[in-house]
């Protein structure tokens, strides 16, 4: 057992190190695209032209997750969980840097929005294979009844590198607009660098995933992808609609709440809005393990369902008093959207991972979540964006987001829970766990 908790525990540090890295870049384009990409690579006359146009470039990377995930997916079902998640580090990492490198539009034309994008796809390949593999590490290390929990080391690293991401934009923005805009907004990029080294030591050093030693290497295998679309089609189906709070919802509350707040005709400070996220950030890093703790005491599903409800009772408030730049209640509100939200997010590794079998569980698993972050996070900020030029209200907005809390339940009531303790068959089909009180 001591080594046991001992291999989870490692990989489950592993997991949030690795995580936190490809998050923080993936929230410095974020937090870029909000504030400094439409001026600078997609220059116009029009600034809500400006941001929908950095917005689709931040699509792109979503648009890619699912080629990542079928690329990565097949290298960790085949090869193993760690030596696919080594190279999504170096390739996340080498794509970040290289952003901080471009030159501007100002500079050389088309060319520049080009390069721009087609580093933002590479991005999005390595996040694609990313988070499933981590998943997996942490969750199928994890000792039963305590998945959810190790899971939550995965999901840990999101908040982390959203605060690192937009900590670092806030300080600079101390500086001045102009030092963001001259030049100080390639330095997050360009850090980059630094975190990946870490993560790669720290990463190359855990043991490979048991459930891939015990249940997948060895044994004959159909190709990955094709077991996963003939097997699994119905729970990556169920998977993607698990997706738009913990994903979308997400990004609603972050970036595009970001654009939307120093914007037009809002115009709030940059420095108000990012260190009410940068706070937010750090709450959401302070509960996402004790959530995802209560998941293996409550059911991880009744804590998606309480995250579903409370973020929808927090995301309304938040948006509506945006315009009033009322700072101690944007900073409450952003923070309590964050908490709601952790809830969605902190059991979605488990109950992913727990809704395929162990064979083509790796490409399962990022399908699901590949589609489903292209569908809801990478479009979510962009189409609401254009619904408040349509609508003109942010009330358009609002009932966006309360749909896809309700596609989420639903999902999430019918999504199978696999148990990794059931002896493995020839068929790879362990018997599905039908206890709700603890897994559900």
């Amino acid at each position: 057992m001591t080594s046991t908790t001992s291999r989870a525990r490692r990989a489950g540090i592993a997991a949030f190190v690795g995580t936190t890295i490809e998050w923080y870049d993936f929230y410095v384009y974020a937090t870029a695209a909000a504030l400094v990409f439409g001026p600078l690579f997609f220059p116009s006359g029009d600034p809500l032209a400006q941001t929908a146009a950095a917005f689709a470039t931040f699509a792109v990377a979503f648009l890619v997750r699912p080629l990542g995930g079928i690329i990565f997916g097949h290298i960790g079902d085949k090869l193993g969980r760690r030596v696919s998640l080594v190279i999504t580090l170096l390739l996340m990492g080498v794509s970040t840097v290289l952003v901080g490198c471009l030159p501007t539009y100002e500079a050389i034309g088309i060319v520049a929005p080009i390069l721009l994008i087609l580093l933002r796809a590479l991005q999005g390949l390595a996040v694609g294979g990313e988070w499933g593999g981590a998943v997996l590490m942490s969750v199928e290390h994890a000792p039963a009844g305590k998945k959810t929990f190790y899971g939550g080391f995965t999901q840990l690293g999101n908040p982390a590198g959203a605060l690192l991401a937009s900590g670092i934009f806030a300080i600079m923005s101390r500086f001045g607009e102009d030092f963001i805009m001259d030049g100080g907004w390639r330095i997050p990029f360009l850090l980059s660098i630094v975190l990946v080294g870490v993560g790669f030591w720290v990463r190359y050093r855990v043991e490979e995933s048991p459930v891939f030693e015990q249940k997948v290497e060895g044994r004959k295998q159909t190709m990955p992808l094709a077991f996963a679309l003939r097997v699994n089609w119905k729970p990556i189906l169920l998977g993607i609609g698990l997706l738009p709070i913990s994903t979308g919802g997400y990004y609603l509350a972050t970036t595009f709440a970001t654009a939307y707040a120093t914007g037009e005709p809002i115009s709030m400070s940059p420095q108000l809005i990012l260190d009410a996220m940068t706070i937010a950030s750090f709450i959401e890093f302070l509960v996402t393990l004790p959530v995802a703790w209560l998941g293996d005491k409550w059911g991880r599903k009744n804590i998606m369902y309480i995250g579903l409800v409370t973020s929808v009772l927090t995301f309304v408030p938040f948006m509506l008093v945006l315009p009033g730049k009322v700072e101690p209640v944007i900073f409450l509100l952003a923070s309590l959207v964050r908490i709601a939200m952790s809830a969605t997010y902190a059991p979605i590794a488990a109950i992913l991972a727990q809704m395929f079998r162990p064979q083509a569980r790796y490409t399962s698993i990022a399908l699901s979540y590949g589609v489903g972050a292209a569908i809801w996070a990478g479009f979510s900020p962009w189409f609401a964006t254009m619904l408040i030029g349509w609508t003109g209200s942010v009330w358009s907005v609002i009932f966006m987001f309360v749909g896809m809390a309700l596609l989420a339940g639903l999902c999430t009531w019918l999504a199978p829970q696999h148990s990794d303790e059931a002896p493995v068959t020839d068929s790879f089909t362990p018997r599905t766990d039908t206890t709700t009180a603890r897994t559900a």
